[in-house]
C-alpha cells in the first residue's frame, strides 16, 4: 500500500513539473497545387496598422515591435502594405482613423502600379473588413480604424486580376490578404516561392474570398507567437497585428503602449 501512495505522489510531481501546453496558434497551413500556404485567422481579434508617418519612426522588425506591445496578448503579425527605402507606406495608410499617408494613385513600375491596385480597410467599428479598389474607396461616415494600400488585387469580385499570368516566371514567397463575403479577412503567406497567379487562385478557389489584396514578395514576413516563428529576413514597413480575441475585449489593454 505505501508503495502505491509513494508511485502516485511521484506522478502527481511529474505532472506538476510537466511544462504548459503551447497555445494554439492562429495559423493553419494548407496545400494547394503542390504548394504549402500559411493561412491566418484573427478570430475577431483587433487588427493594428503599425506604419510611420513623415515625422516618426518606421519599426522595421518584429523584434522591434515587440518593444511597442504586450507580445503575450499577440495572436500573430504579418507585413502589410508597400513602402520606401526608409520604411515609410507609399500608398493610403490609416492607422485608428488618423491618415497617416494619401492614396496613391500614380502609374509606375511594379507590382504595386499594376492596376486595379487595392487598399484593405477595417471599418470604424473594428469588427469588419473590405478590401477595396485604390481609386474607387468608398466614402465612410465615420473615418476606418484601419486603411493600408498595396497591389496589385488579386481577386476582384471573385475574378482574377485581368494582369495577371496563370503561372509566370516570377516565383517569389508572397503574402496578402483576403475577405470573404462577410467582411471576414484572412491572412496568407506561402511557404515556398509562387507565382502571382497561383497565390490569386488560392485565395480564390481554396479561400473562397471574392476579394484579395497582395502584401508583398521577397520581404514577405510572418510573427506567429505560438509556433515560435518570428521571421526576420527583410526590413519591413508597415506591419498590421492582430491581437488575440480576449485581448479585444474592453478593459483588456490589447493596444500597443503609448
Amino acid at each position: 500500500m505505501r508503495q502505491l501512495l509513494l508511485a502516485l505522489l511521484l506522478l502527481t510531481g511529474c505532472a506538476k513539473g510537466q511544462p504548459a501546453r503551447a497555445a494554439d496558434s492562429y495559423c493553419r497551413q494548407q496545400n494547394f497545387e503542390g504548394t504549402r500556404f500559411t493561412v491566418c485567422d484573427n478570430q475577431n481579434g483587433d487588427l493594428t496598422l503599425f506604419a510611420a508617418g513623415k515625422t516618426e519612426r518606421p519599426i522595421r522588425s518584429f523584434s522591434q515591435l515587440m518593444r511597442k506591445l504586450d507580445a503575450s496578448r499577440v495572436a500573430f503579425a504579418m507585413n502589410a502594405g508597400m513602402f520606401d527605402e526608409d520604411g515609410r507606406p507609399i500608398g493610403s495608410a490609416v492607422r485608428d482613423g488618423v491618415d497617416l499617408h494619401k492614396v496613391n494613385l500614380r502609374d509606375g513600375p511594379g507590382n504595386f502600379h499594376l492596376k486595379p491596385n487595392g487598399v484593405f480597410i477595417v471599418t470604424c467599428g473594428g469588427r469588419s473588413a473590405m478590401i477595396a479598389r485604390s481609386d474607387a474607396i468608398p466614402l465612410f461616415r465615420c473615418a476606418p480604424r484601419l486603411m493600408t494600400q498595396s497591389g496589385p488585387l488579386l481577386v476582384i469580385g471573385g475574378k482574377l486580376h485581368p494582369k495577371l499570368q496563370a503561372d509566370g516566371t516570377s516565383r517569389l514567397i508572397r503574402n496578402g490578404v483576403g475577405v470573404t463575403a462577410k467582411g471576414k479577412p484572412l491572412f496568407v503567406i506561402s511557404e515556398g516561392a509562387v507565382s502571382l497567379g497561383k497565390f490569386a487562385r488560392f485565395f480564390r478557389d481554396r479561400l473562397k474570398t471574392p476579394n484579395a489584396l497582395y502584401f508583398d514578395g521577397s520581404v514577405s514576413s510572418l510573427w506567429d507567437p505560438a509556433n515560435g516563428r518570428q521571421d526576420n529576413h527583410s526590413e519591413l514597413g508597415p506591419i498590421i497585428v492582430a491581437f488575440k480575441p480576449e485581448a479585444s475585449k474592453p478593459g483588456h489593454g490589447g493596444r500597443a503602449r503609448p
